[in-house]
């Protein structure tokens, strides 16, 4: 019994050396079988494929010392331009006169476009950055930058200053063309064609952002033909190299060292760089440029018909009159090419000399383009049915003379000025705004206090439609008539008011101008 319990103990124990043996065998096993197979596959790799390429890491200068060469090529043509304008300073509101008159309640809708009424002539001053583009001393910049200036300062990268003039501005692209007369050949840049370059492309972006003279940032181009952001004429080219206040005007220089485009705004939430900027493509800036280098203004085609990007390209719309593609009509002139050759309000242009028109561009852009006096093949729908018709170009600025004004012509307001008035354009959101829609004349922004214009009762917004019956439809025709008023001469003056609940008043309001 006890020998029994004795074997019954030992059991275990011989149960763990048999099975121990038996591990050790199956690793023995298992690690002669990963060698072979280890070798095989050594084997196989160290056998390699002559048909594969070698791959290689790119010089780590390479694309540092290429934005440095362009920087260096560029530099000496860029500048830093520095302006002075006189303005006026904010008066206290409780002290303004005529801000209400009776019959005059709107809550000061000018505030919105011309800002408070004013007091005091002061200096401001405000850098931006130009492009030279002609050996001779002609730099493109941007109009805002030196619109409305009585004093332009050229830097340039030398560090020489010269004064300088404008030669001639657009509204419409916010180009404006500038020269100094430095009394040598200065240094310029080549310019690009901004048609080739593609979404991805590197890009340096040039200017004095925040009067910080030769910097240079890079980034890509993020987008293309971006419009809807200004002006109708305004297709940009968007990137997100660096873009600050003073960068306005400075050149986008593609990779080969071009300009393609001319640095012009940005989108920011807190008034700086939000990787977010525009620069008019230089295929635009050149046309520009020689329309106003030529004639002191840029002249653009049009036949005379309205739309709305967005409603007029409406699709299901578009359906419904049985065009599969083309821009809707909303408006023609009257009196215009277009409503000369029979267009209408509500027919589909379809093609323009056979190009189909699928977006407001295509519409556009080869009239603009067409020398005035030159004609354009339309086509277009009615009530479904295609119709086709040659129609004259005329001077865009004469169909629209309200909405295509030239920052070139800058009018002389001294008789104005010495009346006690600042007069400004009838644009029309400041004519929506004032509820003078389908109204002409000029827009009265300021009234000096104690002037004769106030004593004869003018107050801020009053639209002068005549003087001394002379129909005055833009503040160059104001300065005229103005002008040719005599000392002590009897002056009557044909206004417009919005009168609140009373709809637009007619009043005279006549005084004796003593020069």
């Amino acid at each position: 019994m006890g020998m029994h319990f004795r074997n019954v103990m030992n059991w275990p124990r011989s149960r763990k050396i048999v099975v121990s043996v038996f591990m050790m065998l199956t690793l023995a096993v298992g690690i002669v079988i990963g060698s072979v197979l280890s070798g095989k596959v050594a084997a196989t790799r160290a056998q390699g494929d002559s048909n594969a390429a070698l791959l290689a890491a790119p010089s780590p200068a390479q694309l540092s010392s290429t934005f440095a060469a362009i920087a260096k090529a560029v530099e000496p043509a860029i500048v830093n331009i520095s302006t002075t304008q006189i303005v006026e300073r904010p008066r206290a509101r409780g002290r303004v006169p005529n801000r209400r008159t009776p019959g005059n309640e709107f809550e000061f809708p000018l505030d919105r476009f011309f800002g408070p009424f004013e007091d005091g002539p002061t200096a401001e001053r405000s850098l931006g950055s130009g492009v030279i583009v002609d050996k001779q001393g002609y730099i493109l910049t941007n109009n805002h930058v030196v619109e409305q200036a009585t004093k332009i300062e050229v830097r340039l990268d030398d560090g020489g200053r010269y004064p300088a003039k404008v030669i001639g501005a657009d509204v419409e692209t916010d180009l404006a063309v500038i020269k100094i007369e430095a009394g040598k050949d200065l240094p310029l840049a080549k310019l690009g064609n901004s048609d080739s370059v593609q979404v991805g492309d590197w890009v340096l972006a040039f200017g004095s952002p925040f009067g910080l003279q030769a910097t240079v940032t890079a980034g890509i181009i993020s987008a293309k033909d971006r419009a809807n952001l200004g002006e109708q004429f305004q297709r940009f080219i968007q990137t997100d190299a660096a873009i600050n206040p003073g960068n306005s005007g400075g050149p986008l220089v593609n990779i080969a060292g071009e300009v393609i485009g001319i640095n012009t705004a940005i989108i920011t939430s807190n008034r700086g760089y939000d990787g977010v900027g525009f620069a008019l493509p230089s295929s635009e800036a050149i046309k520009v440029y020689n329309d106003i280098v030529r004639h002191g203004r840029v002249t653009r085609g049009s036949i005379g018909v309205s739309f709305n990007e967005e409603r007029s390209s409406n699709a299901i719309v578009l359906k419904s009159l049985g065009a599969e593609h083309g821009i809707i009509l909303e408006s023609v002139e009257a009196g215009s090419p277009a409503d000369k050759a029979g267009l209408k309000a509500g027919d589909v242009i379809t093609t323009v000399n056979g190009t189909p028109v699928r977006t407001g561009v295509d519409l556009v852009n080869p009239i603009a383009n067409t020398p005035v006096g030159n004609k354009v093949r339309i086509t277009y729908l009615r009530e479904k049915a295609k119709k086709e018709v040659e129609v004259s170009v005329a001077d865009r600025s004469k169909i629209f003379p309200r909405t295509a004004a030239q920052s070139s012509e800058k009018p002389e307001e001294s008789g104005a000025a010495e009346m006690g008035l600042r007069v400004d354009e009838l644009t029309p959101p400041v004519a929506r705004q004032l509820g003078m829609e389908g109204r002409s004349g000029v827009v009265v922004t300021q009234v000096d206090p104690g002037s004769f214009a106030e004593d004869v009762g003018f107050a801020r917004g009053d639209l002068i439609a005549e003087v001394n019956g002379q129909g005055v439809g833009s503040v160059a025709q104001f300065t005229q008539a103005i002008a040719a008023l005599k000392p002590a001469q009897n002056v009557v003056f044909k206004i417009h008011r919005n009168g609140g609940d009373r709809g637009t008043l007619t009043l005279f309001l006549a005084g004796v101008f003593e020069k």
